[in-house]
Parts: C-alpha cells; sequence; structure tokens
C-alpha cells in the first residue's frame, strides 16, 4: 500500500507541471505605428517628380508580412500629420473636396486600428478634418482635444482592442501648442488641454472602467522641448511616460526625429518609447508578450525596435488600387502656370538676400499693398529651375497652407521682430574664423533642423527696408535698419503696415512676441487683412498672370563684416551642403 502512494504522489508531481502549463497561456502582439507621414502615401514625389522612397505603399508590404505571421494579433496605429505634405494632399483637401480624402482611403485600406490627430491635420481646417474624421472607419482619437459645447472629446479620447484574450487600450494626445500656430477660426469651438493633465486623468479613468492589460500612449507630440507656457509644453511624450505611472508603451511623432528608449517611470515600471519620425520612410514596431493564467497577466515583456521600410518591395495590390488617385494628382501638378528665367534655391536664404525668398517677400508686398514683409525658407533645400514653372513647383516654393496677414507693427517691433530672428539664425563672431550660421552637429540627423541649431522655418527677413546685420555684435544689438527701400526714411515710432504669415502672425515661433515684444492676446488686433486662402494659391495667381518671372535678389539687406562674413559663409555653405 505504501508503495502504491509513493508511485501516486510521485505520477502527480510529474503531471503537476504540465496541468500547470497548460492553465497558462503566451500571447504574442506586435504593434506598429506611422507618425508624420505628411502624404508619402505613394512611391513617387509630386512635387519633385521623381521616385520617392519609403512610403505607406513599402510600409502596407511589411505589415502584411507580420499580418500573414501573426493575423489578429498585429495592431496598426496611425499618429498624425497625415492631411498635409505632397500636392496629394492638397488635391484631396482644397480641389477634390467631393471624394472621399486619400488619406482616409489609405487609412481604410491598410486597415489601421486607430488613428491620432496631428496639428497639420487641423491645419487644413473644419470643412477638411471634420470630413476625414467621418472617413475614416478606425476610431479617430485625442483625448486632450475638447469640444467646447459639450465640455468632451471632440473625437474619442481612446480605443479599445481585444486580441486573444488580452485587452488593449490606445489613449491618444495632441500637442496643445496649436493656437500659438493657427487662427482660431480653423479649430472654432475646440480647446487643446495639458497633455500631462489629460494623461493623468484618463489613464485613472481606464483603471478605473476598463481594467486593460496593456496601454499604449498614442501622442501626435514631440520628446521635450519646444513652446513652453504656464498652461502646457509643445512637446511632453517624455514626460508622460516618465510621471503619468500606467502606459506599457508610449508612440510619439511630432518632432520628426526618430527615438527608441526604454524609461522608468515614477512607479518603477519600464515604458518602451519610439518615434519613427517622418515621411513613412521608417516605422515603430513593438513587441509585447504576455504570459496569461486564468485570464490574467502573469508577465508582460514589450521591446521596440525602429524598422527602415526604404528598401521594402511595394505593395503592388496597393498601387493598383491607388492608382487612379494617383493620376488625379499627376494631372494636377503637371499643369505649366509660368516660366522663370533663371533657377533658384532655398540654400542661397541663409547667406544673406536671396532670389528665393525675395521673390516671395516681393510677391508678398504686390498682393497685399504692404510696406514691408516677412518670409522665411520653409525648406531646408528645395529649388525651382530655369524654364517652365508648374503646379508642383508651388510646393517647392511654399511648403506649408498658411494664410497670408497684414499686420499693424511699430518699427520698433519691426527691428525687434528681426533681432531674435537673426539671433536664432547666425552666431555671434569672435573672430573670422567663427561659424557664421548657428549651427549644431546633434541635428544632423533631425529632419527639422538638418544641422541648424534652431528652426531654419523661423529665420525671417524683410523686404521693403534696407538693412545690415553686424554678426560682431551680441543679441539684440545686431540689426541696423537704415531706410526703407524706396528711400524714404525708417522710424521706429512709426506703424507700418507688414505682410507675414498666419503662422507668424499668430505667434508662431514666438518672433512677435518673446522678439517684438507684443502680448499674444494682442496679436488678433493687430490684424488688419488675412487672405480667404491659403498663400500659395495667391503665389500661384500672380505667377500666372506675371507668365516670364525673373526672380532676382532685392540686396536690400546683408551680414557685415564683409571681411569676416564672406570666408565663413563659404564654410558653413560646406558643411550644410556637402
Amino acid at each position: 500500500m505504501k508503495k502504491l502512494i509513493a508511485i501516486s504522489l510521485m505520477a502527480l508531481l510529474a503531471i503537476a507541471p504540465v496541468m500547470a502549463k497548460k492553465k497558462t497561456k503566451t500571447v504574442k502582439l506586435h504593434v506598429i505605428e506611422t507618425s508624420d507621414v505628411h502624404g508619402s502615401f505613394f512611391p513617387y514625389d509630386f512635387i519633385n517628380r521623381k521616385p520617392k522612397r519609403g512610403t505607406l505603399a513599402r510600409v502596407s508590404t511589411y505589415v502584411n508580412k507580420l499580418r500573414s505571421e501573426f493575423g489578429e494579433n498585429v495592431i496598426l496605429l496611425e499618429n498624425g500629420d497625415i492631411l498635409q505634405g505632397q500636392p496629394t494632399c492638397y488635391y484631396y483637401n482644397f480641389i477634390d473636396e467631393k471624394s472621399t480624402n486619400v488619406a482616409a482611403e489609405v487609412v481604410n485600406y491598410m486597415k489601421y486600428d486607430a488613428q491620432a490627430i496631428g496639428n497639420h491635420d487641423v491645419e487644413t481646417g473644419h470643412a477638411v478634418y471634420d470630413k476625414w474624421i467621418q472617413e475614416v472607419k478606425c476610431p479617430v482619437i485625442g483625448a486632450n482635444v475638447i469640444d467646447l459645447a459639450t465640455g468632451k472629446p471632440y473625437v474619442e479620447p481612446y480605443t479599445i482592442l481585444n486580441r486573444d484574450g488580452v485587452k488593449i487600450a490606445v489613449l491618444g494626445l495632441l500637442t496643445p501648442a496649436i493656437p500659438n500656430w493657427l487662427p482660431e477660426k480653423i479649430w472654432t469651438g475646440m480647446q487643446f488641454e495639458n497633455m500631462v493633465a489629460s494623461a493623468r486623468y484618463w489613464i485613472d479613468v481606464l483603471q478605473k472602467t476598463e481594467k486593460p492589460d496593456v496601454v499604449i500612449g498614442l501622442f501626435h507630440s514631440g520628446r521635450e522641448g519646444g513652446i513652453v507656457t504656464d498652461e502646457y509644453e509643445e512637446n511632453a511624450s517624455l514626460r508622460i511616460a516618465k510621471e503619468v505611472p500606467g502606459f506599457d508603451l508610449v508612440f510619439f511623432g511630432h518632432d520628426h526625429t526618430r527615438f527608441n528608449e526604454t524609461v522608468t517611470n515614477t512607479a518603477g515600471k519600464p515604458v518602451v518609447c519610439l518615434n519613427p519620425a517622418n515621411n513613412a520612410m521608417t516605422l515603430a514596431d513593438s513587441e509585447i508578450e504576455l504570459t496569461l493564467r486564468k485570464g490574467k497577466v502573469i508577465d508582460k515583456k514589450v521591446s521596440g525596435q525602429l524598422v527602415d521600410v526604404v528598401d521594402e518591395p511595394l505593395d503592388e495590390e496597393f498601387m493598383a488600387y491607388f492608382k487612379p488617385h494617383m493620376d488625379k494628382v499627376n494631372e494636377f501638378v503637371n499643369r505649366k502656370i509660368g516660366e522663370f528665367k533663371n533657377s533658384i534655391y532655398t540654400r542661397d536664404c541663409y547667406f544673406g538676400s536671396s532670389a528665393f525668398n525675395d521673390f516671395i517677400l516681393n510677391l508678398e508686398l504686390q498682393i497685399t499693398g504692404a510696406d514691408i514683409s516677412f518670409n522665411a525658407p520653409l525648406s531646408f533645400d528645395a529649388s525651382i529651375n530655369e524654364g517652365p514653372v508648374y503646379v508642383s513647383d508651388m510646393f517647392n516654393l511654399y511648403k506649408f497652407e498658411n494664410q497670408l496677414y497684414v499686420m499693424r507693427l511699430t518699427g520698433e517691433e519691426i527691428r525687434k521682430h528681426l533681432e531674435m530672428s537673426y539671433n536664432l539664425w547666425v552666431n555671434t563672431m569672435t573672430s573670422p574664423d567663427d561659424h557664421l550660421l548657428l549651427l549644431s552637429e546633434s541635428t544632423r540627423g533631425d529632419q527639422q533642423r538638418l544641422g541648424f541649431k534652431n528652426f531654419s522655418f523661423n529665420f525671417d527677413s524683410a523686404a521693403g527696408i534696407d538693412y545690415e546685420v553686424d554678426v560682431t555684435k551680441p543679441e539684440g544689438q545686431k540689426v541696423k535698419i537704415l531706410r526703407m527701400s524706396n528711400g524714404e526714411p525708417f522710424d521706429e515710432a512709426k506703424w507700418y503696415k507688414v505682410a507675414i504669415n498666419s503662422y507668424r502672425g499668430n505667434g508662431g515661433g514666438e518672433l512677435l512676441t518673446r522678439g517684438a515684444g507684443i502680448p499674444r492676446d494682442s496679436l488678433e488686433s493687430r490684424i488688419i487683412w488675412r487672405s480667404d486662402r491659403d498663400q500659395r494659391y495667391y503665389l500661384m495667381k500672380e505667377i500666372e498672370e506675371g507668365g516670364v518671372m525673373d526672380p532676382q535678389p532685392n540686396n536690400n539687406w546683408r551680414f557685415v563684416p564683409e571681411e569676416w562674413v564672406k570666408p565663413a559663409a563659404e564654410r558653413d555653405r560646406k558643411i550644410l551642403f556637402k
């Protein structure tokens, strides 16, 4: 009998691990994020009329391969700024307004599980993004985008996904700095709450009401930095990952900078943080492995990688489906609108009065009748070649869908505005061997700064006035305005009409607020005229009416002292453009 009992016990001990194993289950999820696609749907650059690297046509191939292996356990997330960038977007936003927006068609075709909102999506205006939200078949999420009429989120705050017995919550957030960049009529009826406060609130809601096994943040906001006020931070993704316990994985974007790091939050838990940068050349791929026992998660492992898709083959079924869309856009961008007698280059804008920037500045004056105009190069290294000019070239001439404003500024405010611009732009030289420009080794791979310390789209220069920028002077003393360009004296106490884009006029770059010293709540009262349509539209009309254009530098401003500046400019040009 004793022998029988012993044998039975041994058998039970042998079977126990097998029985325990049967009660546990391993689930492996792949979560993919694209962000800041900016119209890079198809492998063709409709602006420069040449093949395009990356694009969702290749992302689709990668995702299909994962789906063939993991099936429903692949989750696909889109993180905003999908409605602006290529003429593809412009055509379906503002030309063919009746068809389903191609940005919704792509999201639906690829079967995304959730779509966040980006600031450039809001930039298109209510008519465009409200229609797009209705056309997208997956949930559009943004917990801190508040509908003032209801006090609730304008779109869904989060979505719940169930995969293989695992409950996944995806919470969306948008950078709240939009009022600094966009006129209120574009986002009327909406409010953008502090991201950190919103994250704390909704994590609490999720934990109490949904009790998810996995929580993912989908944030259209950068890592850190940017505009910081008493109410909010532009880029708060990393802060939320560290300071708001509850997230297992944080996907972010907006700052166009690749990032892959695991941080430890205040509860001592790891949080994987991923940013695939822009233009669908890279995607973020996170693997989540969960062990479940009796339906409860007893172990969780999260890892992440950034995957380049530039060498992925094209999804031929995707290409065939969207060929009619590509044909429509090609027909739109290939229309000839005029002719240039000479080529112009944005790279010249950084080193003095240039044909590229001055052409825009002069057209701004011509369109508005203003006394002075401001503009900055919006593309790092774009050009328009001598010869025929097409609609496609307009997207190199003017990258964004800004409106055009005329504002009332004093002469002193104009000078201070320029002082801040050049402080962001140029170095204070103490010897002939110094850099002319404010450069930074750390931003070489940054798709927004590209070797500059600061954003080049804030490097405003002016037409209508003659001035010098003495790079040996300290900050605040570099700009000396000599006269109006028509020969009249310039008076710092006088009011002038200034042509300026809506991004700047609303406080973008802080040149008017921090630079010129105008209170933010006074900016609206300074606007005396605003265009009905985007600035690119009016620039295109001027070229069509002019026919043959001869863009030349105004030579109304220069860097001094020339004996220092000229060799320094040659050195810095080689560093930036090799």
